[in-house]
């Protein structure tokens, strides 16, 4: 049985290598579904490394297999995503983003590092733990309608059938060293909501001659906001005690102090954690813009971009992993996280597969490294690329060594 130290000893061994991985990978981030070059750099590392892959999936991503004794016993996939966000970073560091509004601000650079390096370990120990590896990188995870979804499609998860998957994601609110996880519900599913109001414009001096899609647009908000904001109406829409988000950070209509447009645009985001519910929420959008829109004679529409599922851990999989976690790191690196009511697109492959997606902590208060994902500051303590990589490696040990089979 491969012991925890081996696997400690070989992260140490990689992180130079790995930490030079993830510097170049942020220097040179590229956008969802264009990760070109992104893709190549990981390519050539694997190659170099001798580890089998193969490249153009959904374009740029990336298929790896490590065989193990008895490589037919059992497949665990590892994943990362390689995408960055339209931000210009703001950090002053020597690997500081080349190209001027694109940044690795939510850590896809971190992911695409401990993946290579969970990979370069389990390849050097590959005689001493059992079945099969698949290693996925991943386009566009920030995107609609995300990369692994395309994946899925494309058939990553067979040839050979993928029996179980973990990944992990950054945590800037958590010092480096530690890890967290969740088991069963933790990540909502996630759609967005494009509402067009169709009024009448006019002159605004001039109001029996116009119907203003603002107050309208306004009348729907604020209907919308109480209906799911106010407990005892989830109750009696069946939603009491579900986790459920409706809100709305664009409207647009394009008139003036004196000029009522014609019409007023509105987008916003629905996140849930029970599927009949989500459907449910659907209808009762539609139906409370219909009601609206007949009581001022106006024709409204809802378009909703149908996004993400909710993420959900495999309660066994998850106590095997925690287990893992504490022995790897000790009990007081490894704690327990709340429901998140953010997105992401892991969540297609653990409706698919056993999974567990952990997070991984990247902060250091004492260097000032707290800014979260997502902002222009975002940066990590580089130790946790040793967590990462090492303990990705020996969670999927644990996984292919288990005494359970296909």
């Amino acid at each position: 049985m491969l012991n925890q130290d081996k696997i400690k000893k070989t992260a140490q061994n990689y992180f130079e290598k790995i930490r030079a991985v993830r510097q170049h990978i942020h220097a040179n981030p590229e956008l969802s579904f264009k990760e070109y070059k992104t893709s190549e750099f990981i390519q050539k590392h694997l190659k170099e490394a001798g580890i089998s892959f193969t490249g153009g999936h959904v374009e740029t991503g990336i298929i790896a297999l490590i065989k193990g004794n008895n490589p037919d016993k059992k497949t665990l996939l590892l994943r990362a995503d390689m995408d960055a966000l339209p931000i210009q970073e703001k950090n002053e560091v020597s690997y500081k983003s080349l190209y001027p509004g694109i940044m690795h601000a939510c850590g896809h650079d971190v992911h695409s590092a401990c993946a290579l390096g969970a990979a370069l370990i389990l390849n050097d120990l590959k005689e001493e733990w059992e079945g099969t590896v698949k290693i996925m990188f991943q386009p566009g995870e920030e995107v609609l309608p995300g990369g692994a979804n395309l994946m899925i499609k494309g058939g990553v998860l067979e040839n050979p059938k993928v029996d179980q998957a973990i990944a992990l994601h950054v945590f800037p609110s958590m010092e480096a060293g530690k890890v967290g996880f969740k088991s069963g519900m933790y990540m909502a599913s996630t759609d967005e909501l494009y509402i067009t109001v169709n009024g009448k414009g006019g002159h605004a001096a001039m109001p029996s001659e116009y119907i203003n899609p603002l107050i309208i647009a306004s009348e729907i908000l604020l209907e919308i906001n109480k209906r799911f904001t106010n407990s005892v109406s989830l109750k009696e829409m069946g939603g009491e005690n579900i986790p459920t988000v409706v809100a709305f950070g664009k409207i647009e209509g394009k008139g003036a102090t004196n000029v009522i447009p014609d019409k007023v645009e509105i987008a916003g985001t629905f996140r849930t954690m029970n599927e009949i519910w989500r459907e449910k929420v659907h209808g009762e959008l539609h139906k409370i813009i219909k009601t609206i829109s007949e009581k001022y004679k106006i024709e409204s529409s809802l378009r909703i971009e149908q996004g993400y599922p909710f993420l959900v851990n495999d309660e066994v999989l998850t106590k095997a992993s925690i287990s893992v976690a504490q022995n790897y790191l000790g009990k007081k690196n490894v704690e327990e996280l709340p429901l998140r009511m953010t997105a992401e697109d892991f969540a297609f492959i653990t409706q698919k597969v056993p999974s567990c997606f952990f997070r991984l902590g990247t902060a250091n208060k004492n260097k000032g490294i707290t800014s979260g994902v997502h902002t222009a500051t975002f940066d990590i303590d580089e130790k946790a690329l040793e967590v990462g990589m090492g303990l990705m490696a020996a969670l999927a040990v644990n996984v292919l060594n288990s005494s359970a089979t296909k």
